[in-house]
């Protein structure tokens, strides 16, 4: 307070520090004169002391710990490490919380209420999920492999022998594949993909297997196990062939579908011209002529034939009777019909009588008719008749007559055949030694023109 009135500004804090020694504290010249007397008086330090009494007593600073020194070990052993001390664990789970999980212990009562609650939840939560599975998980992934299953089997059915690596197959597996759902699986349409690749793939073959007479032969199965694209060998009474024109297969691949195009095959004919000697009830009445197509059964009985001996009870099977025939499409080349039918003797006889009172009139008029066509043929043959004649006359003889017999419902029906036919090279045997139990039939399909009239007499 005192220097603040004599405007000592020393210890105010407004001040700048003053960096000068501590001799150059006083301003005024007479205390330098004074200290400049005392120092070569021999009392310098009668000022200090005095200021040193005068000033309060410094602080002084706190020494440096001495460093440790560790005893020796009386024993002279190897100093020993200190043992690594281990943090406890905390028990966790139902044991924590049995004893309180927060340093609190929680009375008996409480834990055992505590964990048994602990372990109910964890029964119903596997309880829970156990139905879950067995319920609703498990049996909505059978349903879906089942679907998959069935679109897959689908998928292997059709696309198989040359199309097995077909583009449209791996379309359909990644579709099936990707699907979440039973429905999206069965809704992915197989039938129509497959249909769309047979039908270009057969088609390229009619075009390739045809014959110089634009024809192909239709192979196929009656049995729907058994495929004539994955090279099965099937037994004769299931593989089946049809001639065809080109024309014909064509419409037929463009209508059929995968169920049909997938279990065929494409080849070219390769046909034999066999003759065979059959009834008139086989020649299909008589009434056929060159280039009908006829198809071949086989005429079998019920009954099984008797055993040689009796010394087993044991038959034999009885034949096995096919709704199919056994050659479809074959071609009729020519047809001959037995001489005994070519001895012609008639006579025709009209006869008019006028009678009035005891007058009559008779008047009559004859034809008779004596001819061996056999024997004009040879004399045709042979230069004796005029030629051109001769075959205006006789030509379609016996086809004419076999005609004539089915307008007048009256004919020799006892009459033989001889009747050439194209059929595929596989079946030459079989229609010789079958000869005689064989049927051939015209499916109206591919009917002569006589039949076409009337059929469409019949039903307009």
């Amino acid at each position: 307070m005192l220097d603040k009135l004599k405007g000592n500004k020393k210890n105010s804090k407004d001040t700048p520090p003053d960096l000068r020694k501590p001799d150059e504290e006083s301003g005024d010249v007479g205390g330098k004169i004074k200290d400049l007397v005392g120092k070569m008086s021999g009392k310098k330090n009668d000022k200090k002391d005095v200021k040193a009494s005068d000033e309060s007593p410094r602080k002084m600073p706190r020494p440096m710990p001495k460093p440790r020194i560790k005893p020796k070990p009386v024993d002279g052993s190897k100093p020993k490490l200190k043992p690594k001390v281990t943090p406890k664990k905390r028990s966790g789970g139902a044991a924590g919380l049995a004893s309180g999980g927060f340093g609190r212990k929680i009375p008996d009562d409480d834990q055992k209420t505590l964990i048994g609650a602990v372990v109910f939840g964890v029964i119903l939560i596997v309880l829970i999920a156990s139905l879950y599975y067995f319920l609703v998980y498990q049996p909505y992934q059978q349903t879906m492999q089942g679907a998959k299953d069935i679109k897959i089997g689908e998928i292997e059915s059709y696309f198989k022998g040359p199309l097995a690596t077909d583009p449209q197959k791996t379309t359909l597996l990644d579709q099936i594949n990707g699907a979440t759902t039973p429905e999206e699986v069965l809704a992915v349409d197989v039938l129509g993909p497959a249909t769309n690749s047979w039908r270009v793939y057969q088609t390229q073959q009619i075009k390739t297997k045809k014959d110089k007479f634009g024809r192909v032969v239709v192979v196929y199965s009656t049995d729907s196990t058994q495929s004539i694209t994955e090279n099965q060998s099937p037994t004769s009474e299931t593989k089946k062939d049809i001639i065809m024109k080109v024309a014909d297969a064509q419409a037929f691949v463009k209508q059929a579908d995968a169920t049909v195009l997938a279990n065929m095959e494409i080849q070219t004919p390769d046909t034999v011209a066999v003759p065979i000697m059959i009834s008139r009830l086989q020649a299909a009445g008589g009434l056929i002529s060159v280039g009908n197509m006829v198809d071949v059964y086989v005429k079998t009985t019920g009954d099984a034939a008797a055993p040689a001996n009796n010394t087993t009870n044991e038959t034999a099977p009885a034949p096995v009777e096919s709704s199919t025939p056994k050659i479809s499409g074959a071609t009729v080349l020519a047809i001959l019909r037995a001489k005994d039918s070519g001895t012609i003797d008639a006579t025709l006889l009209n006869r008019q009588s006028l009678s009035i009172n005891d007058m009559s009139s008779v008047s009559e008029s004859s034809r008779t008719t004596t001819t061996d066509v056999e024997q004009l043929l040879r004399a045709a043959a042979s230069g004796g008749f005029n030629q051109a004649e001769t075959s205006a006359l006789l030509q379609n003889y016996g086809i004419k007559l076999s005609d004539y017999e089915r307008s007048s419902n009256l004919g020799e029906l006892d009459a033989n055949y001889l009747v050439l036919l194209e059929v595929p090279r596989e079946d030459v045997l079989f229609l010789i030694q079958s000869s005689e139990s064989i049927i051939l039939t015209v499916p109206t399909q591919q009917a002569p023109n006589w039949m076409i009239k009337e059929l469409r007499t019949i039903y307009g």
